[in-house]
């Protein structure tokens, strides 16, 4: 009588050694990278039963890896192997010139974009073109795809960062996470603010029946905290303002703004009819991520720039407002003087503001009137009443306490 077969065969093994531009990723990354076609499954069940290690230890599949960590898996089953990796569409001449037009800044390991307003950072339901799906086009001379580490809404254009590492994304991710990137965004706001500086401290949460994809302010939301500052007024209708958000809840900025009553201009979605201008103000959305400041994974840091969009520059112009005034951001007005240019436009703006304030003057003076000093003041009142009375003439007390003395005789 032959032996019975065994019911359970030991699993034959694979190992691998975690490469540098793997170093800081999760090793379920490190599968969907390398063997793309292990299911998610499957790779928890060997977490589960020990059957994945890193140097000898038991893993799990949200360790964070290392450079030259030694994994050890089971080989997967062919059927897995076999599994096509999932691919978008194939790139157009078009969209690869949108890719890199796109392009302000290119290192080792990082790119930034200046991302158009309608451009969506990532796939969703009929959203067919996104950023993500264009990154194929910014591979350049790397070996891998480059990676998002952050995301702005579909109408917010500006600034984005896409890391071109593994080993890249992981730090930019740890950078946003805790706070430590610093981002900077220029809006155009309806109406203008009592305090021309502060900070909107407001917690955030889903709002009911939106199906997650609208906040509003509740009690029992995430906190949430915005600094702001107008750069400039035009009258009492718009603002141009710097926004600087503290904490990374989702569409924070226009929930704040739109809180205390100066939606963002064209956010409809929460400023409803009252966030549009009329005449030629677009009703595009008026928010811009204006510039980041991230620090590098290979030393030094990245602080960059991005000009605003047609519709927004367009608006500026139209409002009459003086981009560099823009120049003095709400921390480098902290840390010492302006720069000369700031400084040159402020005072434009000023007399400005003095020649808005004189308008309202009586024109029609007399020969003998001058040119008051009151601008935007009111003008004090005559005195009325006795005109104080006149000291008579002579000595006056002090001479009489200290008399002139008397030459002295040679």
């Amino acid at each position: 009588m032959s032996e019975p077969k065994a019911k359970f065969e030991i699993a034959k093994l694979d190992g691998a050694i975690i490469a540098e531009e793997d170093d800081g990723i999760r090793l379920d990354r490190w599968f969907k990278r390398h063997r793309e076609g292990t299911p998610h499954a499957l790779l928890a069940r060997w977490a589960r039963s020990g059957q994945l290690t890193l140097d000898g230890k038991k893993a799990d599949v949200s360790d964070r890896i290392a450079t030259g960590q030694k994994l050890v898996m089971p080989t997967p089953p062919v059927e897995a192997e076999a599994r096509p990796a999932r691919k978008g569409r194939p790139l157009t001449d078009a969209d690869i010139e949108l890719a890199t037009g796109m392009v302000i800044h290119r290192d080792a390991s990082a790119i930034v974009l200046n991302k158009l307003p309608g451009l969506a950072t990532q796939g969703g339901t009929k959203t067919e073109q996104h950023v993500d799906g264009l990154l194929d086009a910014l591979k350049y001379d790397a070996p891998v795809r480059p990676k998002l580490v952050h995301r702005l809404d579909k109408d917010t254009s500006g600034a984005l960062l896409v890391a071109r590492t593994p080993r890249a994304a992981a730090y930019f991710a740890k950078s946003f996470s805790n706070r430590s990137a610093k981002k900077t965004y220029w809006a155009l706001i309806v109406g203008v603010p009592d305090i021309q500086q502060g900070e909107i401290d407001l917690p955030l949460a889903k709002q009911p029946g939106s199906g997650g994809e609208k906040m509003h302010v509740h009690d029992s939301g995430l906190a949430s905290k915005t600094r702001y500052r107008v750069i400039e007024r035009a009258g009492n209708s718009a603002a141009w303002v710097e926004l600087q958000p503290l904490t990374g809840r989702t569409h924070q900025l226009r929930v704040h703004m739109a809180a205390i009553g100066h939606p963002i201009v064209g956010d409809g979605k929460y400023g409803g009819k009252g966030a549009f201008l009329t005449g030629s103000i677009s009703r595009k959305m008026h928010l811009h991520s204006r510039r980041l400041r991230i620090d590098h994974p290979d030393g030094g840091a990245i602080d960059i720039s991005a000009e605003v969009p047609e519709h927004f520059a367009a608006s500026l112009d139209a409002l009459g407002f003086d981009r560099l005034l823009g120049e003095i951001g709400i921390d480098d007005a902290a840390k010492g003087p302006p720069p000369k240019a700031a400084l040159k436009a402020q005072a434009k703006a000023h007399s400005k503001q003095i020649r808005k304030a004189r308008r309202g003057e009586r024109r029609g003076r007399t020969a003998d009137s001058k040119p008051t000093d009151f601008v935007g003041k009111a003008k004090p009142k005559p005195k009325t009443g006795k005109p104080p009375a006149r000291k008579p003439a002579g000595k006056s007390p002090s001479a009489k306490k200290n008399p002139p003395r008397p030459a002295r005789p040679r």
